[in-house]
């Protein structure tokens, strides 16, 4: 775990305007010194501001972006954009974009490529759906999705795969650690075979889908997890504190 520094990732999703800015001056007085990496992707429209309230002490990223560098694309956001505006990360795949946005493994690819090429570091989603996990296809799923959603030149700087099980989404379900262990140990060995022990074994791990404070040491006790992608927990600087805290245990 030494060669690969914890990530405390937060997706904001559609939620915060600047009034919630406080919440990051809270963050960053808190935990600005933590020996993690803490990591907040608010809306577009907040990036910048943010970047600049977070003084440093909290990387800022992006939670999608075209796969276009520009373009007669209305309401879209390409990676040079968000890097334009402050951000060091961006979310590709998310299972939000793949369902409510039909984003196949291969727009979710092109995405990433795009991040890359703008200097981001992608953090890609990868997690299958209760009904996937119930016929006992989770892995089966988890290959298929690492195999289409991430190109080729990865390397432990520029990428980041969460897994997230698309049932344990703000739902308030967790997997067991064991099952968390099984999955994340199954995604170090397919990027160690596909990309080489050397990339393999540097790319970080997050676990995503109703992380708090409560579950969040056990699930970091786990093996290959080396971090948290998370969602409403993090709106909250009291609520990702906590997270951030076990992180940094």
């Amino acid at each position: 775990m030494s060669e690969r520094r914890k990530l405390a990732a937060g997706n904001w999703k559609m939620n915060g305007t600047g009034a919630d800015l406080s919440e990051i001056d809270a963050l960053v007085s808190g935990h600005g010194d933590a020996g993690c990496e803490v990591l907040i992707c608010p809306p577009a429209t907040l990036i910048t501001r943010m970047v600049a309230r977070a003084d440093g002490k909290i990387a800022v990223g992006g939670q999608d972006c075209h796969p276009a560098a520009s373009g007669a694309h209305t309401g879209d956001i390409s990676a040079a954009m968000l890097k334009d505006a402050g951000a060091s990360f961006v979310i590709t795949g998310h299972s939000e974009r793949r369902a409510d946005h039909g984003e196949t493994d291969e727009i979710v690819r092109a995405k990433t490529e795009a991040g890359w090429a703008a200097g981001l570091t992608v953090i890609v989603c990868i997690g299958e759906t209760l009904d996937e996990r119930e016929a006992s296809n989770t892995l089966g799923i988890i290959d298929g999705q690492l195999a289409g959603s991430v190109p080729d030149a990865a390397t432990g700087h520029n990428l980041v795969i969460a897994y997230e099980p698309v049932w344990a989404i703000g739902t308030g379900k967790v997997p067991s650690t064991d099952q968390i262990g099984e999955v994340h140990d199954h995604i170090r060995t397919r990027l160690e075979q596909r990309f080489g022990a050397g990339v393999g074994r540097t790319v970080r791990l997050l676990y995503g889908g109703s992380v708090k404070p409560g579950n969040a040491a056990d699930i970091f006790a786990v093996p290959n997890v080396d971090g948290a992608l998370v969602g409403g927990a993090s709106l909250k600087a009291d609520d990702f504190g906590g997270i951030i805290s076990a992180l940094d245990a």
